[in-house]
């Protein structure tokens, strides 16, 4: 049995649940989310708790039930508190500035990188080197963090691009030779 999926799921006074046959609504004091289920799943509501429960032993129905666990919790979890992505900018000449409801992203190309904000999705601008990515939906979240972040990857030699606030980078040594060119040259 999946030690995920058989975890009951909290709910919170402030949200509500819409149960159908195959969908389920999360509605919360942030908005609201939706998720289409597996047919082989099945939900079951007892007063402040979710449990899933699955029809058959199948792979594919286990790894669904844990998957699906996860993602109804995290729809809840969006609904009361919302999800950040912090992003950091490193490098000289780099920067990022909000214009209305898009970013503009100085790094090193000939013209700005302009992103509009996709709908779900807030920008937030606290100086010219950090970008919060807020939302909702958790997915959502990630993946346009990562869509910013693939603009200029951080650069292992010397660590200048767009990366995550805490992410280590792997600092590489460069060119060991041409160190020693110079010194022999002279």
């Amino acid at each position: 049995m999946s030690k995920i999926g058989q975890a009951p799921i909290t709910i919170p006074d402030q949200v509500k649940l819409e149960l159908s046959q195959s969908r389920i609504q999360v509605n919360g004091p942030k908005g609201k989310l939706s998720f289409t289920l597996s047919p082989f799943l099945v939900l079951k509501q007892e007063e402040n708790q979710l449990r899933i429960s699955r029809k058959n032993e199948q792979k594919s129905t286990k790894a669904m039930h844990g998957l699906t666990r996860s993602l109804i919790y995290n729809m809840i979890l969006g609904v009361t508190q919302g999800f950040v992505k912090i992003l950091e900018i490193e490098g000289t000449g780099f920067r990022v500035a909000q214009e209305g409801d898009q970013l503009s992203l100085t790094l090193g190309f000939s013209h700005p990188v302009l992103i509009k904000e996709p709908e779900g999705i807030k920008f937030e601008v606290p100086d010219n080197k950090t970008i919060k990515v807020v939302g909702i939906d958790k997915q959502l979240v990630g993946q346009v963090a990562a869509q910013i972040r693939s603009f200029k990857k951080p650069d292992p030699y010397k660590a200048k691009g767009v990366r995550y606030q805490g992410e280590h980078i792997r600092r590489k040594a460069g060119k060991a030779g041409k160190a020693g060119e110079a010194a022999a040259g002279s």
